[in-house]
């Protein structure tokens, strides 16, 4: 369910942990899996699954998760009362705002983490939803506990 308004929830120490893992996977993109609850209009990540950027092509501008990744997240979820409530990867020198190819390939009710990692540092962190009818991102407020 997209919302007009929306909060991602988001540990200090799990943020810390999302930007040195893309920060190491700098110049080509990084990436991972959030898991965690959603009541209402506030998302709260609980656990995080770093992911190796599978993409053998365009890895500076394009991830991909393994799908027997997503699905090992998605089992570990379930088993813990949990699920996967978006992904977070990075732009390498890009702005930390949603690219059109992250648009085509988004799933509307999911956290998209993006993280503008420059020179190799990471320098903004945002957090976007997918509308219903997918044609924009809103960006959700991100609130570190």
């Amino acid at each position: 369910m997209s919302r007009e308004t929306s909060t991602l929830i988001l540990s200090a120490a799990d943020r810390e942990t999302i930007e040195r893992h893309l920060e190491a996977g700098y110049p080509d993109e990084a990436c991972g899996v959030m898991i965690g609850r959603e009541a209402l209009t506030r998302t709260e990540v609980v656990r995080l699954v770093l992911a190796d950027n599978a993409r053998e092509d365009s890895r500076h501008n394009r991830y991909v998760i393994p799908p027997e990744a997503v699905l090992a997240a998605e089992k570990a979820a379930r088993a813990e009362g949990l699920g996967v409530i978006g992904y977070f990867h990075s732009h390498p020198d890009h702005p930390a705002r949603p690219s059109e190819f992250d648009r085509e390939h988004a799933w509307p009710g999911l956290s998209y983490l993006i993280v503008s990692i420059r020179g190799g540092k990471s320098e903004d962190v945002r957090s976007w939803r997918l509308s219903d009818d997918r044609e924009s991102f809103l960006e959700e407020t991100l609130e570190l506990i």
